[in-house]
C-alpha cells in the first residue's frame, strides 16, 4: 500500500487533452516525514510506517508528546501522524516521502472528516418528506411523525432515524482518479470531491479496489475488444 497525509486546499478545474473540463480537488500532499518503521520480525509484530505532516510548535505540545518526538521519532514535532500498514516503498526513519508516489491515472481513496452541521432535524439530516403544508395540518411540517411501537414492544426501535448531530464523522471516498501530479509544489489534483472543508487534513492512499494492476488489466481488455471490433468492421465491409 502507498499513501500520504495531505491538506485539502480547495477546488478548481483543469482541461484534458480533448479539451474537456475536469473538476478536481487540490491537495497539498507532502512532503511527509518517515517517523517510525515497524517490522513483523520486531516487537510490533507487523509491517507499518508512520508518516508525519505539517510542523508543529513545541509550545503547543505536552511534555510527554515532546519526549515521544525526541526519543522515539527523533524529529521535529508534527501536527498529523498516520500509520500505513504494509507500506510498499522501502523507507527508513528520517526519509522524506513526496507526491511522486502517485502517477497520473492512478486511483486513490480519500479519507477525511466531513463538515460539521450541528444539530439538524430529520428533513435535512435524513431527507424526510415532512408533513403536509395545507389541509389543516398544523405543527408537523418538518417533523418525523410517530416513532413508537404502541403496546408491543413498547419502545423506540434501535437505529430509528431521528434529529441529532449531523456531520463531523470520518468518511472514505473510493476510486478517485489522479489527474495531475505537481512534484515541485507537492500538489495532487484529484478528480471529484472528498470529505472535509478547505484546510482540513485528508489521507490519500492507493485505491484498494482499483489498484494499478487492475487498471492495467482493464486497459488491455479494452484494447483487445477494440481490435476485435475493428476486425469485424473490416470483414463486414469486404
Amino acid at each position: 500500500m502507498i499513501g500520504l497525509i495531505g491538506k485539502k486546499l480547495g477546488h478548481t478545474r483543469v482541461y484534458d487533452s480533448k479539451g474537456v473540463a475536469v473538476p478536481v480537488t487540490v491537495v497539498l500532499a507532502g512532503p511527509n516525514r518517515v517517523l517510525q518503521c515497524k517490522t513483523k520480525d520486531g516487537k510490533d509484530g507487523y509491517n507499518a510506517v508512520k508518516l508525519g505532516f505539517d510542523d508543529q510548535k513545541e509550545s503547543r505540545l505536552t511534555k510527554p508528546d515532546i519526549g515521544q518526538f525526541t526519543k522515539t521519532f527523533k524529529s521535529q514535532p508534527v501536527k498529523r501522524i498516520h500509520e500505513f500498514r504494509d507500506f510498499a516503498p522501502a523507507v527508513k526513519a528520517g526519509d522524506v516521502v513526496t507526491v511522486d508516489l502517485f502517477q497520473v491515472g492512478d486511483y486513490v481513496d480519500a479519507i477525511g472528516v466531513t463538515k460539521g452541521r450541528g444539530f439538524e432535524g430529520v428533513v435535512k439530516r435524513h431527507g424526510f418528506r415532512g408533513g403536509d403544508i395545507t389541509h389543516g395540518a398544523k405543527g408537523w411540517h418538518r417533523r418525523s411523525g410517530a416513532i413508537g411501537c404502541r403496546l408491543f414492544p413498547g419502545h423506540v426501535n434501535r437505529g430509528m432515524k431521528m434529529p441529532g448531530h449531523m456531520g463531523q464523522v470520518q468518511r472514505t471516498v473510493q476510486n478517485l482518479e489522479v489527474v495531475q501530479v505537481r512534484k515541485d509544489d507537492n500538489i495532487l489534483l484529484i478528480k471529484g470531491s472528498m470529505p472535509g472543508a478547505e484546510g482540513d487534513y485528508v489521507i490519500i492512499r492507493g485505491a484498494k479496489k482499483l489498484t494499478r494492476e487492475v487498471v492495467i488489466e482493464r486497459a488491455k481488455k479494452a484494447a483487445e475488444r477494440s481490435k476485435g471490433k475493428a476486425k469485424t468492421t473490416k470483414q463486414a465491409k469486404k
